[in-house]
């Protein structure tokens, strides 16, 4: 019986084959390391193909920014760094926190600090983190407003910064109670008369974060989930808005540099 022809193997996609040899490689196989890259390459590439993120990524990292772009500029990045340096350490110390006005409180807060691996560095991290949030916000939406990057068509951006400083306030407020002590119980019950003297809505929003008319037990229930889960949610949200609409509007040259005017306007001038 006649032997058939062997058919020639399918020729493989694209997508399958391996990619050449780069100039100046060895002949021999790669090693362990290359090995590696290629499959984090390779793993990129298939998460890119489906979700396409690499357009979002160069759209939001690669873009034109202003002549005289100096250190000041990174004052927002330096912000939202310390933002996620406190959301890192906040969890770290909710995993130990207990919001009992009882006890528990101060004693979940003695533990971390002297008992805990690393606790006392960590809270040390997030109680000095704070500190320097508010710093940094403040010196933010100084030079925000000093080259007059809140004019047009940057208005939205600079209200929703003004939320955010509003907001990181409110955090740090907040967060004063969580340790339970007698200048963190002391320190809230004046920032909560203070609050109660407003016009018109203090009364109510002094009540609200009382959680009643009285401070107790709740108070301290109350800021602890205004502080680790209303708050934060609203930063984050709003964070992303800010990022985007700077993205898509771009950053303002500072005030004393002077606009290049076009050739042909010189031109015509001249």
């Amino acid at each position: 019986m006649p032997r058939l022809p062997r058919l020639p193997a399918p020729t493989l996609p694209s997508a399958l084959r391996a990619p050449p040899q780069r100039p100046g490689e060895e002949n021999g196989g790669a090693g362990a390391l290359e090995q590696a890259r290629e499959a984090g390459i390779s793993a990129v590439d298939w998460v890119d193909e489906r979700t396409s993120l690499s357009g979002a990524t160069r759209w939001l990292l690669f873009r034109k920014v202003p002549k005289g772009t100096n250190w000041f500029y990174t004052l927002g990045s330096a912000t939202m760094f310390a933002f996620l340096s406190q959301a890192v350490t906040g969890v770290f110390l909710a995993m130990y926190y207990r919001p009992d006005a009882s006890g528990g409180a101060y004693e979940s807060i003695r533990h971390v600090t002297n008992d805990v691996f690393l606790g006392q560095f960590v809270r040390g991290m997030h109680k000095w983190g704070s500190s320097v949030m508010v710093i940094l916000i403040f010196l933010h939406m100084g030079r925000t407003f000093l080259f007059g990057a809140y004019k047009y068509p940057r208005e939205l951006n600079w209200v929703i910064g003004v939320v955010l400083l509003v907001l990181t306030m409110v955090m740090a407020f907040t967060g004063y109670l969580l340790p339970f002590d007698q200048r963190a119980y002391w320190a809230t019950i004046v920032g909560l008369n203070i609050n109660g003297s407003g016009p018109l809505l203090g009364p109510y929003l002094s009540d609200f974060l009382r959680g009643g008319g009285e401070f107790g037990a709740t108070t301290l229930s109350r800021f602890y989930a205004i502080h680790m889960l209303l708050v934060p949610g609203l930063i984050v949200v709003l964070i992303g808005a800010h990022l985007y609409l700077v993205a898509k509007l771009g950053t303002t040259a500072p005030p004393w540099q002077k606009a290049e005017k076009p050739a042909e306007l010189r031109e015509a001038e001249a």
